[in-house]
């Protein structure tokens, strides 16, 4: 048994509006970066109106970064200056690498019912940033569910839960991704690597996510926790869902400026420059 990770900081996703208008949850963002190297942003997107959502994400540039989108509900279609085209539906993934630069659009399909998601911003080491892009469509039926007796279960889209690796396996950050459901009066172990920034957002119910059981968190609580071998939550009468993320820190001074994330200003402005000029895109 290693030692069990205590909470650092718990606060609650922020209202804000993206893109073209959708209203959204901003779990953190750019004034967290430090304490969740390598992870920049991480929104929650969920809503039953499509005046909150159909507004989407027009053509936008992105580099330096990579970008993870998965669906709980709803269908989004997106296209990118790759020849990329197609739609991701409930349960899938997309994992864009950004690399030296992309331009993409993220479009929500309406429908009736729900809406709703997340999207993960990863930064790239300097040695990465300006490496070719590239595009992975991860379906639901590709990611394994672990279940974990009647306690709990886990999808696996990166990292390893009981043996089974999720389909995402070639970051250089070596993330960890789990949507974990724990049953009531139930408890999740999970081991993590020490040294990594690890935290849970969550979306269903609550739980426990300290040994001692100091605090109960809910629904839109980020989890930051401190250093260890391993995390525990547990649940009382309700069951919890929520996100559990991990990854290796860049330790890597950070250049931000709206969808380019850079290890300097002058990077920055290279990078703006060279989508003002149509220099932008290196590769495809």
């Amino acid at each position: 048994m290693g030692q069990v990770r205590f909470i650092e900081k718990v606060w609650k996703s922020r209202p804000t509006m993206e893109g073209a208008g959708v209203r959204l949850n901003r779990a953190f963002g750019f004034y967290e970066v430090p304490l969740f190297d390598p992870f920049l942003l991480l929104d929650d997107f969920g809503s039953d109106n499509p005046d909150d959502y159909l507004a989407g994400f027009p053509w936008h540039p992105h580099r330096g970064i990579e970008t993870i989108t998965y669906m709980l509900e709803g269908e989004v279609k997106h296209g990118d200056s790759l020849g990329n085209s197609g739609t991701i539906g409930t349960g899938d993934v997309q994992w864009m690498t950004a690399g030296s630069g992309i331009i993409h659009e993220e479009m929500p399909h309406r429908q009736e019912g729900l809406m709703a998601g997340f999207q993960l911003w990863a930064n790239l080491p300097a040695s990465d940033k300006m490496m070719d892009p590239r595009y992975r469509d991860i379906r639901s039926d590709e990611i394994p569910e672990v279940s974990l007796g009647n306690s709990a279960k886990a999808k696996v889209i990166a990292g390893k839960v009981n043996g089974a690796k999720g389909p995402v396996q070639d970051v250089v950050t070596d993330p960890e991704y789990l949507d974990v459901t724990v049953n009531p009066k139930s408890e999740f172990r999970h081991k993590v690597e020490r040294g990594h920034n690890v935290f849970a957002y969550v979306f269903e119910g609550e739980a426990y996510f300290d040994e001692e059981k100091k605090e109960i968190c809910g629904i839109r609580n980020v989890i930051l926790f401190g250093d260890g071998d391993e995390v525990l939550i547990s649940t009382g009468d309700k069951h919890a869902r929520f996100l559990l993320i991990s990854g290796k820190p860049i330790n890597e001074p950070v250049a931000w400026q709206g969808p380019i994330v850079m290890n300097t200003k002058e990077e920055l402005q290279i990078a703006f420059g060279e989508y003002r000029n149509g220099t932008f895109i290196k590769h495809g």
